[in-house]
């Protein structure tokens, strides 16, 4: 799986660039050994800072420590962009907090081959074996479990039934040459067609990798991946594509200096009704709705469209979940947590308040939002899944991507030079 050293490099020299330094850290990792007092303190990290998510997550946190009065749950939230950044530097420092969100894929793999993260394979066997097996699949790694998912879903687009009315568009497209005429229509009736946060970079790649999909099929980005080459010409069209998109111009004004979900950014922008639509997750409602006022029965979801000529399918889909993944050496209470969040009565409560999809089975029932209920059946029904790009890649490939589409969206990149910049960093990870 890699050199530890090599990995542990990696993490340090990115957290470098980032001007992270080691001072900058707080300290991690809870009290394992109960202390003095006899109770044991966990340092739970997550990115659960809109509400309700956030207060919700408090309550759950607080329901478990009155089932175990002898652990306390210390709670550390960050905003997406500032949690990637810090966990960077920590994992480069080999010191993780004792339970942390996880994406899967290539960033948890680097952990894990730093010696970072606690196998959780046996320890939770008797009752993970029971979770969605699609949201189990980002954290397994050489067929270990290192992490447990809460929530599952996939990136979409989440519309305003009334501005597509206003734009006399009467469905949500479903070929990318349909997509552009809506943005067309919607600019003619003016309307803005897409929000989007070009500040925080990863929103922008959505687009590339669903083009990427539907262009050059699933199967294209994991041999990209393994032959460290994306200048495949199927990567070229898609970035072609997205600059087709560019070109019209379709995003609100200052969309590169926006972030996603402050009172000013992407979610807000849709949920204030004033642009038509976002590629977003499962979660969008959720941040349209507590960053801005949300749009109600007029929010709608459809899946990215076709690629005409392309090798993809519309049932390929791209998207990924959040999961929990723990410190190597956590106390057993931090495992006794994830069996508490994990568990059917958490599950329900979570998909009832604060919209995620339901991991666990039994908590489907709990599902009444239209528009997740479309969202999970798409899910079951899809014909391939791929993780979020800067996750199922190692960091320094991920970021690129990031920064490469980015640099596409603001003009500065052609399509050709995003293929080449990510495969010299690809090669360079070797």
């Amino acid at each position: 799986m890699g050199d530890p050293a090599l990995s542990r490099r990696g993490f340090l020299a990115v957290s470098a660039a980032a001007g992270l330094g080691m001072t900058a850290l707080s300290g991690c990792g809870g009290d394992s050994d109960g202390g003095s007092s006899g109770t044991t303190t966990i340092e739970w990290w997550n990115i659960s800072t809109t509400q309700p998510t956030k207060d919700v997550w408090a309550g759950l946190a607080k329901k478990f420590e009155a089932q175990n009065p002898k652990v306390k749950i210390k709670i550390v939230q960050l905003e997406n962009d500032a949690y990637k950044s810090k966990m960077t530097a920590l994992t480069a420092s080999g010191k993780l907090p004792d339970i942390f969100h996880t994406w899967g894929g290539g960033v948890l793999e680097q952990q894990v081959d730093a010696g970072l993260v606690e196998d959780l394979t046996d320890g939770t066997k008797a009752w993970a074996d029971g979770l969605l097996p699609v949201a189990k699949q980002p954290y397994l790694i050489d067929d270990k479990t290192y992490g447990i998912p809460f929530d599952i879903g996939m990136i979409g687009f989440w519309y305003n039934k009334a501005l597509f009315r206003q734009a006399g568009i009467s469905a949500p497209p479903t070929t990318w040459s349909g997509l552009l005429d809506a943005v067309r229509r919607l600019k003619s009736a003016g309307v803005t067609p897409l929000a989007l946060a070009g500040k925080e970079k990863w929103p922008g790649m959505y687009y590339w990798a669903y083009l990427a999909m539907r262009t050059a099929g699933v199967d294209a980005l994991r041999r990209a991946a393994d032959d460290k080459d994306f200048t495949g010409a199927g990567f070229v069209q898609a970035g072609g594509h997205l600059k087709e998109l560019v070109d019209l111009q379709p995003f609100q004004r200052g969309f590169l200096g926006a972030a996603y979900s402050t009172p000013t950014g992407q979610a807000a922008t849709v949920g204030n009704g004033k642009a038509a639509m976002e590629l977003m997750g499962q979660w969008a409602p959720v941040v349209e709705a507590d960053a801005g006022k949300g749009i109600g029965a007029d929010l709608g979801f459809f899946p990215f469209p076709a690629v005409e000529g392309g090798q993809g399918s519309i049932t390929e889909v791209f998207g990924g979940g959040g999961g929990h993944a723990l410190r190597k050496g956590a106390p057993q209470a931090a495992v006794d947590f994830l069996k508490f969040f994990a568990s059917r009565a958490t599950d329900q409560e979570l998909v009832k308040k604060t919209g995620v999809l339901p991991v666990v089975p039994a908590a489907e029932s709990s599902l009444t939002d239209p528009n997740l209920t479309v969202v999970q059946a798409q899910l079951k029904a899809a014909t391939g899944f791929q993780l979020y790009l800067d996750q199922a890649y190692a960091p320094a490939v991920g970021q690129e991507i990031n920064d490469s589409v980015a640099a596409l969206i603001a003009g500065s990149k052609s399509p050709e030079q995003v293929t080449q910049s990510v495969t010299k960093t690809a090669k360079e990870e070797q």
